[in-house]
Order: C-alpha cells, then structure tokens, then sequence
C-alpha cells in the first residue's frame, strides 16, 4: 500500500514541478513524451506486455507503460531510497562498519550518486537478511545507468523545490485536465 501511495503522490509531483515548466524538456529526453496517447499506450501495454527489455530503462515493469507512469514508479522507488536510508540512519545503521548517512535534510553538498552508494549495498544487505528468513526480497529491483538518471532528475527537483530553486511549483494545464484514467 505505501509504494502505491508513493506512486500517486509521484503522479501529483509531476503536476506541480515537471508539467509546465522548463524541466518538462529534461523530463521528456529521460521519460519520454508525456503527451502520447495515454489511453493508447494502456491498451499496448495490457494487450502485449511490457517491452521485452523493459529492465534497462525502467524501475518496474509498469513504469514502461507511459512517461506518466515511469515517472510515478521513479518517484515512489526514490521516496522508498530516502526513507529506508533516513531510517537506517536514525537506527544507526552501519555497512562495512561505516555508518550510513541521512539523505535529509537533501543537500547540494551530497549528490545523488553518494545517496546512491549507500542505498545499493543497503538494498543487497536487506535482501540477504530477508533470504535468511526464507522471505521474497525486500527490494527485487535493479538500478541500471539509466534508471539511475531518472532517480537522479526526481532528487534534482526536489532539491530544488526544496531549496526554493529553479521554475517555482504552479499546476499547468495537463493538471486542471482529468486524471481519472491514471493509477
């Protein structure tokens, strides 16, 4: 339930700091172009699948379904990384015997790539623990290059919203228009 939350707030965040501002350029080389047809990409995407190398460019398999919905699945896989790191550290948690850093407060001082090195061998460790309980994995998914960059953009804008930098949050026009068909 909390990734599916996370994945409809991603849908929101698009709303307030992609659509309508310079980013939406950023946005589409990494994406895709958000304004095809999301009705007709939902019909390829049940009646066929996902493409057949979905795992180079994508998070899950759903994110290939549309920009729209790559963007929601980066967004909720970046609040889980934040998250579990936040709360790896306030439990302090240590890899290697180093101990893991806070993402938060987000930072110009720490760039995506260090969260990133700390998230990885955390995800790998958290698998292992849930192996040796017999358990599925705590996070069956793979960070590409490219899935990586994604994450990068989302930290990048929060940062900025954040910091009160770049285009300020306003709703455009994709925003007043219905959502309904988005999940």
């Amino acid at each position: 339930v909390l990734g599916h939350l996370r994945h409809e707030v991603g849908h929101y965040y698009w709303y307030l700091l992609v659509d309508g501002t310079p980013r939406v350029a950023a946005f589409r080389n990494l994406f895709g172009d958000e304004r095809a047809s999301y009705a007709d990409a939902q019909r390829r995407h049940y009646d066929q699948g996902p493409p057949e190398d979905w795992q180079t460019s994508f998070v899950s398999a759903y994110a290939s379904l549309h920009p729209w919905e790559d963007f929601a699945e980066t967004w909720a896989h970046y609040i889980h990384i934040v998250d579990t790191l936040e709360s790896a550290h306030a439990s302090s948690l240590s890899l290697a015997g180093r101990p893991l850093d806070s993402p938060l407060p987000l930072s110009t001082e720490r760039a995506f790539a260090d969260v990133l090195d700390d998230w990885r061998p955390l995800a790998v460790c958290l698998n292992q623990l849930n192996r040796s309980m017999g358990l599925p994995d705590a996070y069956p998914f793979v960070l590409t290059d490219r899935v990586a960059d994604k994450l990068a953009f989302v930290h990048n804008i929060c940062l900025e919203a954040t910091l009160g930098a770049g285009p300020q949050p306003q709703l455009g026009d994709a925003a007043r228009a219905s959502a309904a068909s988005l999940h």
